[in-house]
């Protein structure tokens, strides 16, 4: 067995959901899942058939997101791994929708920082380990940094003023 670590890929803007599903209906479920849970959203999906053909499949509303979907499920190539590429929505808004998704079984993360997938390549074919999502801490939150989430929350609209 191999470890390795592959970089995904996010676009200027957007952010990602990493999972793992188990049924080639999974990429039709999820796109009606997304736009019937935010219209708006501009997004790519891509999922690893692990069985029969074995394709990558994919659908979206955005060509750039669905190429770059495609991109990075190629790069993991890891069996009934999906990935969403997501942009005008944040994974907050679909992630409980994507969750209740009856083919899904597990996500492994949902963000817009840098990720790395951490992949064991045996003779069989690629398994997810897990994931480096964003950096390590670098301290704890003071009063100013107190202040300073609770106005970007706001600012955003997910907060009360």
């Amino acid at each position: 067995m191999e470890l390795k670590t592959i970089k995904i890929d996010i676009p200027h803007g957007a952010n990602i959901i990493l999972g793992q599903t188990h049924f080639l209906k999974t990429i039709e479920d999820l796109y009606e899942i997304i736009v019937t849970t935010v219209p708006q959203a501009k997004f790519g999906i891509a999922f690893c058939e692990a069985s029969g053909p074995c394709l990558i499949r994919f659908e979206g509303n955005d060509e750039e997101l669905k190429n770059k979907a495609v991109e990075n499920a190629s790069n993991v190539s890891a069996g009934h791994f999906f990935i969403i590429i997501i942009r005008d929505a944040f994974p907050i808004n679909i992630l409980n929708a994507v969750k209740n998704c009856q083919e899904v079984c597990s996500i492994f993360c949902a963000t817009a920082n840098p990720v790395e997938v951490i992949i064991a390549e045996t003779g069989q074919g690629r398994g997810i380990m897990g994931v480096v999502d964003g950096f390590p801490p670098k301290g704890v939150e003071g009063d100013d940094d107190k202040k300073k989430r609770k106005d970007f929350l706001r600012k955003i609209g997910y907060k009360v003023s």
